[in-house]
């Protein structure tokens, strides 16, 4: 046991019964260790497991380690359960011993953001108001999370309540620790990339999984609206709100996304649809794909990023029947973008009896757009009734935009990732301004269909670059085994964030 994983450990009462006096080399080949399986992908980690050739505890064990040496730098967790991960992952390994597997997730430490809910675990939403809040019921997710054999290690770091900024202060990014990791999973972005844990799961209203998922360097999945439950996660604006897996690999998202989807007829947001094997439909051909451009999407993208995508899209032609342009549909007339007043009435919504008792709880900008919600909550009525309305009948008919092509192509972000300073800068700003579209991730939301970022290059200077692949709703399957064959016909899976022990922490 290497000095760091001591005192990480001693620190959150896990002292071993025999600790070895220190040795330098016994220090670093232990530091190796842990840094190569927590670099295992979920689906190679399963194969060991299963195999016996590798214990649930030790890998929990290896994250933890490595929880211990760069939380402080990253400020991904708001909490760590480092005695209920390493029971749990006790459990698992003597379920196998048993002869018991309950599937590829049996064992592998993952991580939920902290708006989903876990039974006697704190779930705070990232902000004050609700720092000591302890659910009594696991969200729906969980509950097949751990039915599946999961090792849940901890609840990470958000943007309060899935906005803007976090009553725990920013996560870093692993690339760059001066740079965000975008939001609202921010956390997830952190641990996953940094492999403190295997994968995670987040929230995603306007790109809230698949931003962080393209400035870390991830896979990042919104499924169709409704193919995953919502019952126990805090909402943010519920007829946007997803919930989609976080990885290193497009494979494990098709195995977290296998457990999580799935109907439940106590959430009124979910649909039903028949079960699929996304890790099956991996293997589907992708030659005969035309993928769409929406032109409008790649207006003012940074050149770096412009130059990454346009070579991402000649890896992709060779592979399929090719690209043509493409028009998406409006949005505007469903008051769910922008500052429109659907997403106000329905943050609103469930804000309001907390803002009512406790303004001052809130960060300051969330309190000044619920400020600005709450002025104009009289006249919402009618408006958001239309808004609705047309909500539901674009997401009805947003499959007609794939008539002549089968997938859309396109950057999930159009910026490389801010420094985290010039964003708070730009979130602390009260004066009004037209903000501009760094994003192409919101009418994704409102569309109500699949969308997956991937990694398809870097910057210069070592920052990650996403590509957005989206198709017609429920075509999950079309989206993974696209993602998987790009994914395979490029190196960019294979980079690690440059981060060491003696990476220093910027001011």
């Amino acid at each position: 046991m290497n000095r760091r994983r001591f005192a990480a450990l001693a620190a959150s009462a896990l002292l071993w019964p025999a600790v070895r006096p220190w040795n330098a080399a016994r220090a670093a080949a232990e530091a190796g260790e842990d840094e190569e399986l927590a670099e295992l992908s979920i689906d190679q980690a399963s194969v060991r497991l299963r195999a016996s050739s590798l214990s649930s505890r030790r890998l929990t064990e290896a994250c933890l380690a490595r929880i211990g040496i760069y939380e402080p730098k990253l400020n991904a967790f708001i909490t760590v359960l480092q005695e209920a991960a390493l029971a749990r992952a006790a459990a698992m390994d003597a379920e196998l011993a048993a002869g018991h597997w309950r599937g590829p997730l049996h064992g592998i430490p993952l991580a939920l953001k902290d708006l989903i809910d876990t039974a006697g675990t704190k779930t705070t939403g990232g902000s004050s108001l609700f720092a000591d809040r302890i659910p009594t019921e696991d969200a729906t997710v969980v509950t097949r999370l751990k039915a599946a054999g999961a090792v849940i290690l901890g609840k990470t770091n958000l943007f309060e309540f899935g906005s803007q900024t976090s009553y725990f202060g920013l996560s870093r990014n692993p690339w760059d620790l001066t740079r965000t990791t975008g939001g609202s999973s921010s956390g997830n972005g952190a641990a996953v990339s940094a492999a403190l844990c295997y994968g995670a799961l987040g929230s995603d209203t306007g790109g809230s999984v698949r931003i962080p998922a393209s400035y870390c360097g991830l896979v990042g999945l919104k499924a169709t609206y409704g193919l995953v439950p919502l019952r126990g996660i805090l909402p943010c604006v519920v007829s946007l709100d997803h919930c989609g897996p976080m990885t290193r690999t497009v494979t494990d998202a098709a195995l977290l996304l296998n457990q999580i989807a799935g109907y439940d007829p106590l959430d009124f947001t979910s649909g039903e649809h028949p079960r699929e094997d996304y890790v099956a439909a991996l293997r589907q051909p992708v030659a005969g794909l035309r993928l769409g451009l929406p032109a409008s999407f790649f207006d003012q993208l940074d050149p770096e990023v412009a130059a990454a995508v346009a070579e991402a899209l000649g890896v992709l032609r060779r592979m399929t029947r090719g690209t043509k342009e493409v028009e998406l549909p409006a949005t505007a007339a469903t008051g769910m973008d922008g500052g429109g007043v659907g997403i106000g009435a329905e943050f609103y919504a469930f804000q309001e009896e907390y803002f009512r008792k406790n303004p001052g709880g809130y960060m300051p900008p969330e309190r000044r757009r619920i400020e600005a919600w709450a002025s104009a909550h009289g006249g919402y009525a009618s408006d958001y009734a239309r808004g609705l309305w047309a909500l539901q009948r674009l997401r009805r008919t947003i499959d007609q935009t794939f008539a002549d092509v089968d997938l859309l192509v396109l950057p999930t972000q159009r910026i490389l990732p801010p420094t985290n300073a010039d964003y708070l800068r730009d979130v602390y700003d009260a004066t009004p301004r037209p903000a501009p579209v760094t994003s192409n991730c919101p009418p994704f939301n409102i569309y109500g269909i699949p969308a997956l970022s991937l990694t398809c290059g870097f910057s210069r200077n070592g920052l990650p670059i996403g590509l957005m692949i989206a198709g017609p709703r429920f075509a999950e399957g079309r989206v993974l085994a696209l993602a998987r064959a790009y994914e395979q016909a490029t190196p960019w899976r294979l980079r690690r964030p440059p981060l060491a022990p003696a990476t220093p922490v910027p001011a």
